[in-house]
């Protein structure tokens, strides 16, 4: 029995570990939040703080550490046979990368340093890192280097944008010859010499966005023959002969020259770039662009084509897109435009699918529309129309996409869309329409998503501006943020002919309340946004939840929430996420009960949007400041922490040194460890106190009560692993492997 008992105790204390979220498996140093992500082990020690990296803490399996927003200024040994696969250490103090920091790290396949600063950079420091295939530097004043810049047989990706780098010596890439891609973004470079790239024969993608390039070599990319992506945006690029230039490229697909200082192009610019499928060229002063001539006969291939805010002054001639009839997408969008040019330059374009005409200060519409048989998507917004254009548009049977936002229309008469039965997305935001006309909507029966935002509306949608007796089956997403809405104190916001709606936006509506019957007609709703509202934490706030049976993602986040109870979710099982961020909670055991709730009843502290690290934060350049969801101390809650910090409580993983709070926001995470709040999840609250009622130091003493809440501890901890294991295989079913995707990127 004392077996038993044994083992009881140490499956309850193992499993009141997990209330906080950490697994008790392998090491959590104490002011970080550690969890699995799939099955890999991740350490999130991030905005905690930190002047130094707590390698004693450290698992030795640790596959990402997320160190980024500290205060760490320089790195020692990690421990040996450490299996890091991950370092996120940006937005830290680091002035140097020395090789003696990195030795031993074998595994390692991904480095942050983006956003220290860094100026010296050990060009041996990953030797040991055979694997390494990512390295991000980017927002460092590393400054000109002499020599190669680092020694590495594997990399691929390199990111040393905005490194205040203005020179480029022939020796750089010397020994990281298998880049795939770099980026060199935002470095005052002013001109780059022939030779820089001549060593990265496998390089794909090259960004060279915003350098301040006022000349580049003609033989710049003279063996850059395997480059399909090429980026020369926000340069002063004025006098390139970019026929030379670009001679070599034959592979090249992507090129992006946009706002580059470029006034003219020459009749053979493009002549060799026969792979082109997308050209960009957007925000360049073209005023004398001839667009058939520039084109020529060698864009064949070519099916994005973006001419947006040239400036182009001549009228775009019948010809200009004559050499170019593959084109699916065309943007041009911020150039002055005429409808009956406009009408016999696309003329040559059937296949155009998508046509981009915002902000060309049109009052009316080409009348050749119905030779747009494969058109899906129209953009016409920001432009002075008047209300007299239907009828131009009404060919446009296929249609799915129309955008008219911000179009000056405060009226749309009754039968604009009656033939566009194919639509799927209607934009109108951005318009006074204060009201819709009766029907409106009523041919939309294809319709998926509508948006109205800032129209000035006061009611949500009228009834009348749908078929009656009629439900939009398809119709699922409504955007309405922006409107100064006026909701009813009592019965359903919305009508019945839209009861399939699933996605719904009433973000910045002004909302103080909504009542409990607010979504009465629309039950189905599964993404619910209220952000940016006012509602309050006040009795029956958020009852109209309960109508919202099939919820699965609510937004809160920005309203004058200062508490909220898990209760009020009682009746929507189906939540798996809640954004709750940007609201002045006060920290309060109620916090530990959401946290509870998110983590044992629903299963998944990802519920919990800013609980932990999500996947955009764990992936190579992506966003390093991570929204936490935080609440703060009132100055007598911080009098009195100073005991309660280094209170044992059962159910929290303890703290292996002693600590004080030193001020008074806190980021959930961190409150639930430190509160001593016990665990309130009901089902499991005896496993969590079973280890109160054993004395070790006074004394083993068994008496029967005891010995039943052993062997429901023992029942529930069995059922635990039973659990454990199910998790584990359905993990292993959706398990990524790292490192081949590293590699494919």
């Amino acid at each position: 029995m004392i077996a038993i008992t044994a083992l009881a105790v140490y499956l309850a204390t193992g499993l009141t570990l997990g209330f906080n979220g950490d697994s008790f498996e392998l090491e959590c140093p104490d002011e970080c939040d550690c969890h699995y992500f799939r099955i890999n082990w991740v350490t999130d020690c991030s905005e905690s703080n930190l002047t130094e990296v707590p390698y004693d803490e450290l698992s030795l399996s640790v596959y990402i550490l997320d160190l980024n927003e500290n205060n760490i200024t320089s790195l020692k040994p990690f421990p040996s046979d450490i299996k890091m696969r991950r370092l996120q250490i940006a937005n830290n103090k680091l002035t140097r990368v020395e090789r003696e920091a990195f030795k031993g790290l074998e595994y390692l396949i991904d480095v942050d340093f983006s956003g220290n600063n860094i100026s010296y950079v050990d060009p041996e420091a990953f030797l040991d890192s055979r694997g390494l295939l990512n390295v991000e530097l980017q927002d460092n004043p590393i400054g000109n280097i002499e020599g190669p810049f680092l020694i590495s047989t594997t990399l691929q990706y390199l990111d040393i944008s905005n490194c205040n780098l203005s020179v480029i010596n022939p020796q750089f890439f010397e020994n990281i010859t298998t880049l795939t891609t770099v980026d060199l973004s935002n470095n005052p470079l002013k001109t780059l010499e022939s030779g820089v790239f001549d060593v990265l024969t496998s390089l794909e993608t090259l960004k060279l966005n915003d350098c301040q390039l006022s000349s580049i070599s003609e033989n710049l990319f003279i063996s850059s023959v395997n480059l399909k992506s090429l980026e020369l945006a926000g340069n002063f690029l004025t006098n390139t002969d970019w026929s030379e230039v670009l001679g070599k490229l034959t592979r090249l697909e992507y090129l992006n020259l946009r706002k580059s200082g470029i006034t003219y192009l020459s009749e053979d610019t493009f002549s060799n770039c026969t792979n082109l499928v997308s050209l960009i060229l957007a925000d360049n002063e073209l005023r004398d662009l001839d667009v058939a001539a520039t084109l020529g006969n060698s864009v064949n291939h070519l099916e994005l084509l973006d001419l947006s805010n040239c400036k182009i002054l001549g009228p775009i001639s019948g010809e200009a897109f004559a050499n170019a009839t593959r084109l699916k997408s065309l943007y041009l969008s911020g150039n002055p435009l005429f409808a009956p040019d406009l009408r016999d330059a696309l003329a040559p374009l059937p296949k155009l699918e998508k046509l981009f005409l915002s902000n060309c200060g049109l009052h009316n519409l080409p009348d050749n529309f119905n030779v747009f048989d494969n058109l899906l998507e129209l953009d016409i917004s920001h432009n002075p129309l008047n209300n007299v254009f239907t009828r131009l548009l009404a060919p446009l049977e296929k249609l799915e996409y129309l955008n008219m936002g911000y179009s000056n229309l405060s009226y749309i008469g009754p039968d604009s869309f009656a033939k566009m039965t194919s639509m799927k997305r209607l934009v109108l935001s951005g318009n006074d329409l204060l009201s819709l006309e009766a029907g409106l909507f009523g041919n939309l029966t294809q319709l998926t998503t509508l948006e109205l935002e800032f129209c000035g509306l006061k009611r949500p949608l009228n009834a009348n501006a749908f078929f009656k007796n009629l439900t939009y089956t398809d119709l699922r997403e409504i955007k309405l943020g922006g409107n100064p809405l006026v909701i009813p104190p009592a019965g359903p916001v919305f009508p019945k002919q839209l009861s399939q709606v699933t996605i719904l936006d009433l973000s910045n509506c002004n909302i103080t309340s909504l009542n409990i019957d607010a979504f009465q007609n629309t039950v189905n709703i599964t993404d619910l946004n209220l952000a940016g509202n006012r509602i309050r934490s006040a009795d029956g706030s958020l009852a109209f939840l309960e109508r919202l049976q099939h919820l699965e993602k609510i937004n809160l986040s920005n309203n004058n929430l200062t508490t909220i109870d898990p209760q009020v979710f009682a009746h929507n099982p189906k939540l798996h996420s809640l954004n709750l961020l940007g609201n002045p909670f006060v920290c309060d055991c109620k916090i530990a009960e959401m946290w509870d709730w998110a983590n044992m009843i629903k299963g998944d502290l990802d519920v919990l949007i800013g609980a932990k690290s999500a996947e955009k934060d764990i992936v190579v350049k992506g966003n390093k400041k991570k929204k936490h969801l935080y609440c703060h101390y009132n100055e007598t809650q911080l009098r009195n922490m100073s005991l309660t910090l280094n209170k044992t409580v059962p159910g929290r993983r303890p703290f292996m040194k002693p600590r004080e709070l030193t001020y008074a926001n806190r980021t959930w995470a961190k409150y639930v460890r430190e509160s001593g709040c016990e665990p309130v999840v009901k089902i499991l609250r005896p496993v969590a106190l079973v280890a109160e009622l054993f004395d070790f130091d006074n004394g083993f003493q068994i008496s029967s009560g005891i010995i039943l809440l052993a062997v429901m501890a023992l029942t529930l901890g069995l059922a635990s692993v039973v659990m454990t294991i199910r998790l584990l295989k359905r993990n292993n079913t959706v398990e990524l492997d790292t490192e081949i995707k590293r590699k494919s990127r």
